[in-house]
C-alpha cells in the first residue's frame, strides 16, 4: 500500500514537472528575435575583428568577403523569428535556397544564431591558428551554456542544428563565387601583369599584384560590379597634364603634412596583417552604433548583414576597376617626373591605384548607415583605441567617409580623383544594398 502511494506521488511529481517544463518552453517559444539583446551578434563580430588581423592571408578583399557571408548567415539564421523581415533568398545574386524551419516547432534563436556563426566562421577562417579555433569553440560554448537550459533539450538541439544547417548552406553558396579560400590565392603565380608605358609597376618586393582576379567574383547584389567608372586621366608626363597636376598635389601635400593630416592618415590606414582592414573598420563603426543605440538582435542582424554585403561588393567593384585601368601609384609617377627621392607617409600597397578601396568601402558604409540611422548622425569612432590612436568625431557618416578617402591622399597612396570616384561608386553600391527588400510589404 505504501509502495503504491509512493509510486503515485512520483508519477504526479513527474507530471507536474513536465507540465511546468511545457509551460516554460511554450512561453519561451513565443519569444521573437526583437526581444533579445544584441549580445550574441556583437560577440561574434568582435571576435572576427581579432581573427582578421591574426589569420594568414586575410587581405582587405578576403576579409570583406568573410564579413559579407558571416553577416548574411547571422541574418538568415534569425529571420524566421523576425516577422517584419523576410529571407534574402531570391533577392541576392544566385542565392536560391536555405533550409526551412519545422512548422509548429519552437526555436531558441540565440542558439541558432550562435551555432550558425561558429560554423560559418570556422569555415571561412579555415586556415586560422589553433588558438583562434579554440576561441571560436569557446565563444560558442559560452552562449550554449547560457541559453540551452532555458528550453527543453529537443528545442535546444533543434535550434542548434537549424543554425548549423543555415551556415552550411551559405558556405556552400560561397564556394562558387570566385573567392573561395582566397587567403591562399592573394598573389597567384600564374598571373601575368600588364606591361607597357605608364601602367602599374611593383613598388616593393612583391612583384605580383594582390588578388588580380577579385573583380571577376560574384557580387551579392547583381550588377554591383557592372558599373563602369569614368576613365582615369591619361598618364602624361608633361607639366600641363591632369595626371601631373594630380601627382603634384600628392607630392605637395605629402611634403607639408600637418599633425592632423598625419593623424588622419594613420587612423584610417587599417593595414592588412596589423589591423582588421577597411571592411573591419566598417564593422567596428557599425558595432559602436549598435551599442550606442542599444539595438535589439533583429536590428543588429540587419545592420551587420547590410554592412557586410555592401563592403564585400565595394571591394569587388573596386578591384574590377583597378585591373581594368592598371593606373600606376603616385610614388611611381612622382619619382620619375617630380622627385626621385620622394617617399610617401604610408607604405604603398601592391596593386593598381584607381580607384581607392578605402574610399569605396567607406562610401558604401556611409550610405548604408545614413539610410539606417539618419544623414546627420553624430558619433565618435573609437575603433583604434586599443592601438593608442585618439578617437575621431563626426557629425555624419558621409563626413567620416570623406575623411577616410582623404586619408589616402595624405598617406601618399592615392590621387584625389581616385578617392572621389571611389566614394561615388561606394555610395552607389550602398544604395543598391539599401534598396533590397529586407522587410515585408
Amino acid at each position: 500500500m505504501q509502495q503504491n502511494t509512493s509510486n503515485k506521488l512520483r508519477k504526479r511529481a513527474i507530471l507536474v514537472i513536465g507540465f511546468f517544463v511545457f509551460i516554460i518552453e511554450a512561453a519561451f517559444s513565443q519569444k521573437l528575435v526583437k526581444e533579445y539583446s544584441n549580445e550574441v551578434a556583437m560577440a561574434w563580430f568582435n571576435l572576427q575583428l581579432r581573427l582578421i588581423s591574426s589569420t594568414p592571408g586575410f587581405s582587405p578583399p578576403v576579409a570583406s568577403r568573410a564579413l559579407g557571408y558571416s553577416g548574411l548567415t547571422l541574418y538568415e539564421s534569425l529571420v524566421n523569428g523576425m516577422p517584419e523581415y523576410q529571407s534574402l533568398v531570391g533577392l541576392l545574386n544566385e542565392f536560391k535556397s536555405v533550409p526551412k524551419i519545422e512548422s509548429g516547432k519552437a526555436y531558441q534563436w540565440i542558439l541558432s544564431a550562435n551555432a550558425a556563426q561558429a560554423f560559418i566562421i570556422k569555415s571561412l577562417y579555415a586556415n586560422t591558428s589553433k588558438v583562434n579555433l579554440f576561441k571560436i569553440d569557446s565563444l560558442k560554448g559560452v552562449f550554449e551554456r547560457k541559453y540551452q537550459n532555458d528550453v527543453g533539450r529537443e528545442t535546444a538541439v533543434r535550434s542548434i542544428k537549424y543554425g548549423e544547417s543555415i551556415a552550411k548552406a551559405i558556405f556552400d553558396y560561397s564556394k562558387n563565387d570566385g573567392g573561395h579560400e582566397g587567403y591562399e590565392k592573394n598573389f597567384p603565380k600564374d598571373y601575368k601583369p600588364v606591361t607597357g608605358a605608364c601602367v602599374w609597376t611593383p613598388t616593393g618586393e612583391q612583384q605580383i599584384p594582390l588578388q588580380p582576379n577579385w573583380g571577376k567574383n560574384r557580387t551579392f547584389v547583381k550588377g554591383d560590379a557592372d558599373f563602369e567608372l569614368p576613365i582615369p586621366p591619361r598618364c602624361d608626363a608633361g607639366i600641363s597634364s591632369l595626371m601631373y597636376s594630380q601627382a603634384l598635389e600628392v607630392y605637395s601635400v605629402g611634403k607639408n603634412l600637418s599633425a592632423e593630416q598625419t593623424a588622419i592618415a594613420k587612423f584610417w590606414s587599417d593595414d592588412a596583417g596589423k589591423t582588421f582592414t577597411p571592411s573591419g573598420h566598417a564593422i567596428s563603426i557599425a558595432s559602436q552604433i549598435i551599442a550606442t543605440e542599444k539595438l535589439k538582435l533583429d536590428r543588429s542582424a540587419e545592420v551587420f548583414c547590410k554592412i557586410g554585403v555592401a563592403a564585400a561588393d565595394a571591394f569587388i567593384s573596386c578591384w574590377k576597376c583597378k585591373f581594368m585601368h592598371n593606373v600606376l601609384r603616385p610614388v611611381s609617377y612622382i619619382r620619375t617626373t617630380i622627385d626621385r627621392a620622394w617617399t610617401p607617409l604610408l607604405d604603398t600597397p601592391p596593386f593598381p591605384e584607381y580607384t581607392s578601396g578605402h574610399a569605396s568601402v567607406s562610401g558604401a558604409t556611409a550610405q548604408v548607415l545614413s539610410d539606417l540611422f539618419g544623414f546627420n548622425y553624430h558619433f565618435i569612432d573609437n575603433s583604434h583605441a586599443v592601438r593608442g590612436l585618439k578617437p575621431r568625431m563626426f557629425d555624419s557618416f558621409f563626413e567620416f567617409a570623406d575623411e577616410a578617402a582623404n586619408s589616402r591622399l595624405y598617406g601618399g597612396i592615392h590621387y584625389r580623383n581616385s578617392n572621389e570616384q571611389g566614394l561615388k561608386n561606394g555610395k552607389r553600391i550602398g544604395k543598391n544594398v539599401c534598396e533590397l527588400k529586407f522587410k515585408r510589404g
